[in-house]
């Protein structure tokens, strides 16, 4: 990730010969849509399930070993 203050972000014009207030306003812009748009890039903090945990079904109830299972009482 760079940083807003990064020295290394630059501009090259390729064509035309702008003057210094053409190149001072396109940088103010630039820059300031750019300031904005690292403040707008947030990152979800919220988690979502894993494909593992969506995939499984619910555990069973465990059994109840007080109840005798039909006449069968051991």
């Amino acid at each position: 990730m760079t940083d807003a203050a990064d020295p290394t972000i630059g501009m090259h014009v390729h064509r035309g010969d702008p003057s210094p207030e053409e190149l001072a306003a396109v940088i103010a812009v630039l820059g300031e849509a750019y300031s904005a748009e690292v403040e707008a890039a947030v990152a979800d903090d919220s988690t979502r399930p894993s494909a593992w945990s969506r995939t499984q079904r619910n555990l069973r109830q465990p059994l109840r070993r007080d109840i005798p299972w039909g006449t069968f009482a051991g």
